[in-house]
């Protein structure tokens, strides 16, 4: 570690929480309103291709685990530029390709007459945000943790978390007004400019220098943190069910606007991460993920035999909560396993078994709910995310010295 870098972080070491927020305002601000153009769509894109189009839950559940399994792509490549060409530019770059995505959503609009068209149009879309998405999040990550330094990387994800769990929860119900109101076509247009505006926010926020001269095998980090990677793959699938099949888990029962799921899901997790986002940090992070796992799966369960959409909407919250501190639980884990000069790289290692878990669970689930029907996927979600509790207990007795908490 350079001189300067020890500095920063003996700096932020005796930084109070409230500097903290504040040196992190700027990128939780930008991600927030980067990431409403992916919670627009949310609750508007299965329809569109399912009813709009005539498409299978089949080819939904591809339209929405593209983005995702182009981010996973992607990592290796966003982690390496943070690392060497510094987070700032990884962030810039990830927003561009996001309102590029916004623009393809348009022109796939030129193509309803033929479906199979528009859908690939679509697809190049997602692939467009999944590889923006990934810049920005692995470098909003590196970029945070370097500015307030490691010993507050359980905080850095939480507020980023706030922020693009945020856009879900407010994108979903907005953007079922601007489809009301002005379509599909109104959607992509949003979602082009909102990146944009996302840029100036972070405009004259201070860059860091590269941590690393060269580019780091993506294999060697994977190594390091694929035991918390794979406990944010399991705890992942909640999450996925819900941004791909409850709108259709809705029309299905007809219960109304499946928009205040995605809304109580993003309430929950924010709540969570505002009152409980220091923990991972103070009690370890395996700890918190033990507990929260627990949640989550309940909250599956909920969705799974849910006879209202209140009972839903209750476990859609449980789900939030439950998934809001897995993901910095499991993330604390993987920074202190991973070296600090190749942190960008870690971060995307570590956010790559979410893509994973998305890219599969979107296809996968699809089938499933086209032979059992979409209250089943529920209920995979559930033994998935109870799955993690035994990364979470494994990772707890094999913690790194120094990093066991009392």
């Amino acid at each position: 570690m350079s001189d300067r870098s020890k500095a920063t972080s003996a700096a932020t070491a005796a930084s109070p929480v409230a500097n903290v927020f504040v040196t992190l305002l700027p990128i939780t601000l930008a991600v927030f309103i980067g990431f409403l153009t992916i919670g627009l769509p949310l609750p508007v894109l299965p329809l569109h291709v399912h009813d709009g189009l005539g498409m299978s839950t089949l080819v939904v559940g591809i339209v929405i685990g593209t983005q995702f399994a182009a981010a996973l792509l992607s990592r290796a490549w966003a982690g390496n530029l943070a690392d060497t060409r510094g987070a700032k530019r990884a962030v810039v770059m990830g927003f561009l390709l996001a309102s590029s995505s916004g623009i393809a959503y348009l022109a796939s609009l030129a193509f309803t007459q033929s479906p199979a068209t528009s859908v690939w149009v679509l697809l190049l879309g997602r692939v467009l945000l999944g590889c923006g998405e990934s810049l920005v999040v692995t470098g909003a990550l590196s970029w945070g943790v370097g500015l307030v330094g490691p010993q507050n990387a359980g905080k850095v994800m939480a507020w980023v978390g706030i922020a693009m769990y945020g856009a879900y929860a407010v994108g979903a119900p907005v953007g079922v007004a601007i489809n009301d109101l002005q379509g599909f076509a109104g959607i992509s247009v949003v979602a082009a400019v909102l990146p944009i505006i996302s840029l100036a926010v972070i405009a004259n926020l201070r860059a860091l220098p590269p941590t690393a001269n060269r580019r780091t095998p993506f294999y060697k980090v994977l190594g390091v943190v694929w035991g918390a990677g794979m406990g944010l793959a399991l705890s992942s699938v909640g999450f996925g069910v819900i941004t791909a099949f409850i709108a259709l888990l809705f029309a299905a029962h007809d219960w109304g606007n499946a928009s205040l799921a995605f809304t109580a899901f993003g309430l929950a997790f924010i709540a969570a991460r505002i009152f409980f986002g220091h923990l991972p940090d103070k009690l370890g992070g395996a700890r918190v993920a033990l507990v929260c796992v627990l949640i989550e799966a309940l909250g599956q369960l909920l969705i799974w035999g849910a006879d209202t959409a209140v009972i839903a909407y209750f476990g859609a919250a449980l789900t939030g909560f439950g998934y809001s501190l897995a993901f910095p639980g499991f993330g604390v884990e993987a920074v202190r396993r991973a070296p600090p000069q190749n942190r960008g790289v870690a971060m995307g290692a570590y956010v790559a078994f979410l893509d994973i878990s998305l890219g599969i669970t979107g296809p996968a689930l699809g089938a499933v709910a086209g032979t059992w029907g979409v209250d089943a996927v529920y209920l995979v979600g559930a033994i998935a995310v109870a799955s993690s509790l035994l990364v979470a207990v494994r990772l707890l007795i094999s913690a790194p010295k120094g990093t066991q908490h009392v």
